[in-house]
């Protein structure tokens, strides 16, 4: 048995049925470093200490006990979510080697319920950038093919997932960071319905628009970690898990979620609505209205405006005295240093400016609230990312077709409105590129209707069909 490719409800289900132990379990993942290695995944290990909390889990019996969801599983954390027992650094310079004293919430979440920690993955410095490509850690590569990027700000999560170094991974998404690197991946990434999940003892950019999210190789499994990372009874994790296909209606917002497609990206697409069309879906050609209009007076000005406020709250609570100006000045990455050196001083973000786009985030809600409620829909469908993956170090720009676009906003033109609506969305593998690279297509649902968008995922899953390993070391 190739315990490597086990999702964490299989994994979970022959652990209690006693075909493996924890310990032989967390052995054979270890084996994988030498892929560990190649990705740059992970940031901080300590495989000692991992084993014996496996050991100590088959001792205790836990791993036999199927009201123990998580017993034995080793997870990843990005580092940006605090653990006592590995540094916490988000990936940049002033932050190398804290240790905070206590768990996240989120993570607490996952070690009650039996998870271990596997190590903290690598990210794109301070969760600032989507391609995961860090001057203080290193870039993360991607398993598919480590030339190119894994997309971020979560590259190290998705990309160990998806490389089977460990079942599943958390990340953190405030315009795109756990979809993007799921779609570039290869896996399921989920962003929640903004405050399902605490972000207490997290590494913030925006209040407003953080928050953590889990990736994994199943919606089954994200399903799971969503029960617990929301607090619920394991009796709940599967609520509304099924439903069917067949009269389900989904919009395609074309006007604005469609256009513009790398053409690997749209054939992909295509192939994919045919499917789904067969199955039973009806699909509802609308848009959001003033999508983008809407959009783009949310986005920087709440994020620029609440990380130099959320920042030092969030170094004060975790117990860490190095001032802001510290930490911006030792920042590695180019395009990070740029932007948060920029923030300082006259350059501040005005008041009144996020006033303004805290005003349009209320409009985009109403927007999206209608879209979903005149239309009737279910949910809505549409590429994770217009093109994907591209080389490491095309930071400033990347080709889409025959022209030089926008990196950072090319990447997230899909992701970012329903991140600045807080509404939840899913990214599932739709499959390759003629190129052999990953492509995801995203459920998004009105808020507060995560179950049912895990519930769609689900299905659409079941229709499409498992995605395939990446070659090589890896499997």
């Amino acid at each position: 048995m190739n315990l490597k490719v086990l999702t964490v409800v299989q994994a979970r289900a022959l652990m209690v049925r006693g075909q493996f132990s924890a310990l032989e379990y967390v052995s054979e993942l270890i084996k994988t470093e030498p892929g560990a290695v190649a990705l740059n995944a992970f940031v901080a290990t300590n495989h000692e200490q991992l084993l014996r909390q496996a050991a100590a889990a088959d001792r205790s019996g836990t791993t036999r006990d199927a009201a123990c969801p998580l017993a034995g599983i080793p997870l990843g954390l990005k580092d940006n979510i605090n653990t006592s027992d590995l540094p916490t650094t988000a990936c940049t310079g002033a932050l190398k080697g804290f240790t905070p004293a206590n768990n996240a919430p989120v993570a607490q979440c996952l070690f009650d319920a039996g998870a271990l920690l596997a190590g903290k993955t690598n990210m794109h410095e301070l969760a600032f950038g989507i391609t995961s490509n860090n001057a203080v850690t290193g870039a993360t590569r991607n398993p598919w093919n480590t030339k190119m990027i894994p997309g971020g700000s979560s590259g190290g999560s998705a990309a160990a997932v998806a490389g089977r170094l460990v079942p599943a991974a958390i990340g953190t998404d405030t315009g795109a960071s756990v979809r993007l690197p799921a779609a570039l991946c290869g896996v399921v990434g989920f962003r929640p319905t903004v405050g399902r999940y605490s972000q207490l003892g997290i590494v913030p950019i925006s209040h407003t628009r953080d928050t953590a999210g889990p990736i994994a190789r199943s919606v089954a499994d994200i399903t799971l970690l969503d029960a617990i990372l929301r607090g619920a009874q394991q009796s709940d994790s599967t609520a509304g898990a099924e439903i069917e296909l067949r009269g389900l209606r989904l919009g395609l917002p074309k006007a604005y979620f469609f256009a513009d497609l790398d053409a690997g990206i749209a054939n992909v697409v295509q192939q994919t609505l045919a499917i789904l069309a067969k199955a039973g879906v009806t699909f509802v050609d609308a848009d959001v209205e003033n999508l983008a209009e809407l959009n783009a007076a949310v986005g920087f000005p709440v994020a620029l405006y609440e990380v130099m406020q959320d920042l030092p709250a969030y170094l004060r609570a975790s117990g860490c005295d190095i001032p802001l100006h510290e930490l911006i000045a030792g920042i590695g990455s180019p395009d990070v240093a740029g932007l948060m050196q920029s923030l300082q001083g006259d350059g501040a973000m005005p008041r009144a400016a996020y006033d303004n786009a805290i005003r349009s985030r209320a409009m985009l809600q109403d927007s999206y609230t209608r879209y979903f409620q005149q239309n009737r829909l279910d949910g809505m469908l549409f590429p994770t990312s217009i093109l994907p993956a591209r080389p490491i170090g095309e930071d400033d720009t990347v080709a889409l077709g025959s022209v030089r676009v926008p990196t950072f906003a090319t990447y997230i033109r899909n992701t970012d409105p329903g991140s600045n609506s807080g509404i939840p969305g899913i990214s599932l593998p739709a499959g390759l590129t003629d190129a052999g690279l990953p492509v995801g297509i995203e459920i998004d649902g009105p808020q507060g209707s995560d179950t049912r968008a895990l519930a769609i995922a689900a299905a659409i899953e079941r229709c499409l069909g498992p995605m395939p390993a990446p070659a090589g070391v890896f499997q």
